[in-house]
């Protein structure tokens, strides 16, 4: 068994990266969770695809959606006119969550979801700049790895057996809503938040949108952050993502 653990820990490392499998590797302990996190590692893009639709369906049951016709509907509305719904052949869904807390994500089937909060808090180009930053996590697959981690966690933290060889539609409400929990909360790496940030910086670019109110955006962050930032932490500082955006803005590229 401790081969195995072995094992199935440096398969983790190669496709979630090597501080999410570490952390996964502390809930493997036994042949159930072996089983389900491999499982896990080797989705298929139906099985994300299928799991990502349940997950966002579930989330949207249980949050408050603005109306289209809604201050936030309509200025949702002018945004996704702007950038489209469609990443790289993924069709693209946008809701707006009436909550006050500042957040956005996005998950691999390409459903979208700003908070009320953040649009409170910025202008339509700096939330402009936040959609192309969640796209871009999509585009680039951190989005179809962050189910696959999802899932796993969720799975090896379960009851024995819990998860074992279900479909998507056999999965009980609170095995989904596990999933679902983990996969708005999913960390993404420095490196995958950099990227996301230049692919919205390019597409910012390439629609010949504001790509100021990107680096303004994260400005708004680092406020609301109070300056904070532990060098520990998986992600760029909001400071530090500013400057990038404003080295590639001064460089010309």
């Amino acid at each position: 068994m401790q081969t195995t653990s072995k094992c199935l820990l440096a398969a983790l490392a190669l496709v979630f990266g090597t501080a999410n499998a570490l952390d996964l590797g502390k809930l493997v302990n036994s042949a159930d969770t072996v089983q389900q996190a491999a499982k896990a590692a080797t989705l298929s893009d139906a099985d994300v695809k299928a799991l990502t639709d349940e997950a966002c369906k579930q989330s949207d049951a249980e949050n408050r959606i603005a109306s289209d016709k809604s201050k936030y509907g309509k200025r949702l509305a002018a945004i996704t006119k702007k950038m489209g719904n469609d990443i790289k052949g993924q069709p693209v869904t946008y809701k707006v969550y009436e909550t006050p807390e500042v957040n956005a994500w996005a998950m691999a089937n390409g459903c979208i979801r700003i908070y009320s909060g953040l649009m409170d808090m910025m202008t339509d180009d700096e939330v402009i700049g936040v959609v192309g930053h969640e796209m871009g996590h999509v585009a680039l697959g951190h989005t179809k790895k962050a189910m696959q981690i999802a899932y796993a966690t969720a799975a090896a933290r379960s009851a024995a057996g819990n998860f074992g060889n279900k479909s998507v539609s056999e999965l009980s409400k609170s095995d989904l809503g596990a999933i679902t929990e983990n996969l708005i909360n999913a960390q993404f790496s420095q490196s995958q938040e950099l990227d996301a940030d230049n692919f919205s910086f390019d597409l910012l670019t390439e629609k010949k949108l504001n790509r100021e109110a990107l680096a303004s955006a994260f400005r708004k962050l680092e406020k609301l952050s109070g300056g904070e930032h532990s060098i520990m932490s998986s992600h760029p500082a909001s400071a530090d993502r500013a400057k990038n955006i404003d080295t590639r803005i001064a460089s010309g590229k």
